[in-house]
C-alpha cells in the first residue's frame, strides 16, 4: 500500500529516519500507515477550507494525503532538518502535478512550540511526535491562538499516549468528539485509533 500511495502522490514517504533525534523531547519518525489514513478520513471529512497543522510531519505523508482528498491547506511542522528537506523535495514533486500550487501546502522547520499559530490553523494532528512537555506548551499555543481568533478547533491523536490524552481530557477545554479505530491493526494493539477531540 505504501508504494502504491506513494507512486500515486509522487512523493517518497516510506522508510524511516536517518540518526536520531537531537532532543530527548522528539522521537524518531514514523509515518502514519497509510491504510490508517484511509480508516480516518472514511469517517472524518474535512473542507477545502480547513488549515491542517501536522506536528512533526516527516517526509509529509499527512500532508499530501489531504491535499490529495480535500485540496485543504496543509501545514507541516518538522524539526529535524533532513526529513524537513525531505518533505520539501516531496512537495516540489507532488506540486508538478497539474493545478497545484506550493502556497497550499506550507511546511516549516522549526521546533512544534516555536510554530506560531496561524489565525485560520483549525485542524490539528499528533502522532504521538515528542514528549508531554512539548506536547503541553504546543496546546497552550493553540489555545493562545483561539482566545485571540476564537473557531471550532479540533485536535487528532493518533496512537495517542495516554499522557496526551489525560492533560488534554483534565487540564484543557478540549473534549472527545470522536473515536476511530484501525479495523486491521486495532485487534492486536489498542493504540492503533484515532482520537478527535473538539474545541469551540
Amino acid at each position: 500500500m505504501d508504494q502504491y500511495f506513494d507512486a500515486l502522490l509522487h512523493v517518497k514517504t516510506s522508510g524511516g529516519q536517518k540518526g536520531f533525534s537531537s532532543s530527548v523531547h522528539y522521537y524518531r519518525y514514523e509515518p502514519t500507515p497509510y491504510e490508517g489514513l484511509a480508516a480516518l478520513f472514511e469517517q472524518y471529512h474535512l473542507k477545502d477550507s480547513d488549515r491542517v497543522v501536522d506536528f512533526g510531519c516527516g517526509k509529509g505523508r499527512l500532508l499530501f494525503y489531504i491535499h490529495h482528498l480535500f485540496a485543504a491547506t496543509v501545514v507541516g511542522v518538522e524539526i529535524d532538518k533532513s526529513l524537513y528537506q525531505d518533505a520539501v523535495q516531496n512537495r516540489d514533486r507532488y506540486a508538478k502535478r497539474r493545478g497545484i500550487r506550493k502556497e497550499e501546502i506550507e511546511i516549516h522547520h522549526c521546533a512544534a512550540q516555536d510554530y506560531e499559530i496561524h489565525p485560520l490553523d483549525n485542524r490539528f494532528y499528533f502522532f504521538n511526535p515528542f514528549s508531554i512537555q512539548v506536547f503541553k506548551h504546543t496546546i497552550a499555543n493553540i489555545l493562545r491562538s483561539y482566545e485571540k481568533d476564537p473557531r471550532e478547533i479540533e485536535i487528532i491523536l493518533y496512537y495517542g499516549s495516554t499522557d496526551y490524552t489525560y492533560f488534554l481530557e483534565n487540564n484543557t477545554p478540549f473534549q472527545i468528539k470522536k473515536e476511530i479505530i484501525i479495523p486491521e491493526l486495532f485487534e492486536k494493539n489498542t493504540y492503533e485509533r484515532f482520537m478527535v477531540y473538539q474545541l469551540g
